[in-house]
């Protein structure tokens, strides 16, 4: 837990719910021990999505569907939705979850490895979440910068390790220790790119929100420097 125990769970209280479907899918993932966002994450990204109304929305990612379905329904656009999953027992779920939604003409589930998937998309897409196997973001983030369109944006989910991410690696648990070295380095890479603005959050699990530098503000910043 990042954010106080007792501080989250009031700031949850105050969340209004979500449509039925949305709630059934969470309460069986959560019985079947599947991850997904947190209420934080889901009200914040309730919030992005009705400030930036995009037409076209990535994620990397699907699990059960359950953030897809919440994008489908909570952006003020009927957006155009392409997820990626490469864990093959869940991946029926979400295709059946989407149906369930009536979410299965607006949302385009792609099986694979996100690494070799990213490849095959052409289209820049508006809005971007990734919400994948954490060690990868580093590996997946040259392919998304690709795919962000101009303005875009660009959120990353989990990217705290619930506070471990300011641990020294020689304190984390072996197993995690490439994860940790990844993430730090993702990080780095997103908050130290040219072309991004980028703000790491304490919500939830840790997020990030990257904006795509647009060309006008960089030719502004030139002018301004040539006036001096």
């Amino acid at each position: 837990m990042i954010v106080n125990e007792r501080l989250a769970s009031y700031i949850n209280s105050l969340d209004t719910g979500n449509t039925e479907i949305l709630d059934t899918i969470e309460r069986e993932a959560v019985a079947d021990h599947v991850p997904i966002v947190r209420k934080e994450m889901q009200t914040f990204l309730k919030v992005l999505l009705a400030l930036k109304k995009p037409a076209r929305i990535l994620e990397v990612g699907t699990a059960v569907g359950f953030s897809a379905i919440l994008m489908a329904e909570y952006d003020p656009v009927r957006a155009q939705i392409t997820t990626i999953e490469n864990y093959q027992k869940r991946i029926p779920i979400a295709r059946e979850n989407f149906i369930r939604a009536g979410k299965e003409s607006q949302i385009t589930l792609l099986a694979g490895d996100a690494t070799e998937v990213l490849k095959t998309l052409e289209e820049p897409f508006d809005f971007i979440f990734m919400d994948a196997a954490k060690g990868q973001y580093i590996h997946f983030l040259p392919e998304i910068l690709r795919l962000l369109a101009p303005d875009g944006v660009l959120v990353s989910d989990n990217v705290l390790q619930d506070g471990d991410i300011i641990e020294s690696r020689f304190v984390v648990t072996r197993r995690n220790r490439t994860i940790h070295k990844r993430m730090r380095e993702y990080l780095y890479e997103l908050t130290h790119q040219g072309e991004l603005v980028t703000t790491v959050l304490p919500v939830g699990d840790g997020i990030t929100v990257s904006t795509r530098r647009s060309e006008t503000a960089g030719k502004d910043r030139l002018s301004e420097t040539e006036r001096k």
